[in-house]
């Protein structure tokens, strides 16, 4: 199977795991990252553009927060499917686990497509969208309004910083600003 066509399959397969999410984890954020991981890319020809793709697409696949498997065996099981070689496979695996910030506080990924996948992901926590997912995965686990402003001040607000790609460096910051106006003005509005 050509990968392109693989690559579609990976769409299908991460709307098919993600039916019913609504927690800012769903297949619409794996297809904006997948998006953000396109744009980034093209300033990266030396990055290996299919291990890239399938590692965005299937970034969230075995996610601690909302699956119990180990060792990527969702994305595994997915790409063992295709008769991938386990190089491959290795490659994307290795991509996918440098995505999560929880795991990788202060490491810059090694690989070109470590750094464009990771932050195509982190793209995904800024501006209107990242405001948007952080209440709905707030509600989803009982935090109040002034919990999940809290992780702008934990979280989101240290991402602009933490890019690794040019690319992703001007879309942070301005996404980054529409943050801090947003949480200017929740803070006139709650009289903090």
């Amino acid at each position: 199977m050509l990968q392109d066509e693989i690559i579609q399959q990976a769409m299908k397969y991460t709307e098919r795991l993600f039916a019913g999410n609504s927690d800012g984890h769903d297949a619409l954020h794996t297809l904006r990252v997948y998006k953000n991981a396109q744009l980034i890319l093209e300033s990266y020809p030396e990055a290996d553009r299919f291990v890239t793709l399938s590692a965005a697409l299937l970034h969230d696949v075995d996610d601690h927060k909302l699956f119990k498997t180990e060792n990527n065996a969702n994305a595994r099981a997915f790409l063992r499917e295709y008769e991938l070689p386990d190089e491959t496979i290795e490659r994307i695996c290795d991509t996918i686990n440098v995505v999560s910030f929880s795991k990788n506080k202060g490491r810059t990924p090694e690989t070109s497509e470590g750094k464009i996948v990771q932050d195509a992901d982190r793209l995904d926590a800024l501006g209107a969208i990242g405001i948007a997912r952080t209440f709905a995965y707030g509600g989803k686990v009982g935090r109040s309004l002034d919990e999940s402003i809290q992780h702008f001040y934990d979280k989101l607000l240290l991402l602009k910083d933490q890019m690794n790609t040019d690319a992703a460096k001007l879309i942070a910051a301005r996404r980054h600003s529409f943050m801090t106006d947003f949480l200017r003005e929740y803070d006139q509005e709650t009289g903090k």
